[in-house]
């Protein structure tokens, strides 16, 4: 199935269209040809550069892009995984409530607080072991 083709029109230097014509001429191409490939190319290169993808990234968070653009840019896998990020960005996560008063130590304890005190046995162990 032929993919549905959109008329582009742009202005550009004149000597850069000269040089494309002579690359066109040398490489035995159309024009056309010759522009698709370089605008796939650089959309290749876009899609792979550290510094462009987090500028997608920000602006699709930011809501400046959907994700069909995304898609569109960098493939479904990638943009997939950039959609379910931002889903978990998006949750905001559950405050517990406590309903009434925090016990006090001796209430959570069920009596006095414990005191942490180095064991003996950890000492012990560690010259049986160098023996």
């Amino acid at each position: 199935m032929t993919e549905e083709k959109t008329h582009v029109e742009f202005n550009a230097p004149a000597s850069l269209v000269e040089r494309a014509d002579s690359v066109v001429e040398v490489l035995d191409i159309s024009r056309t040809h010759f522009l698709i490939t370089a605008l796939e190319d650089k959309l290749e290169e876009l899609a792979n550069d550290e510094e462009f993808r987090r500028r997608l990234g920000d602006a699709y968070y930011n809501d400046r892009i959907d994700y069909q653009t995304v898609e569109a840019i960098l493939g479904r896998e990638d943009a997939m995984r950039m959609k379910l990020l931002r889903q978990s960005i998006d949750r905001t996560p559950p405050e517990p409530q406590l309903d009434g008063e925090l016990p006090s130590d001796e209430e959570f304890y069920d009596g006095d607080v414990p005191e942490w005190t180095p064991s003996d046995e950890s000492e012990s162990d560690d010259e049986s072991s160098r023996a």
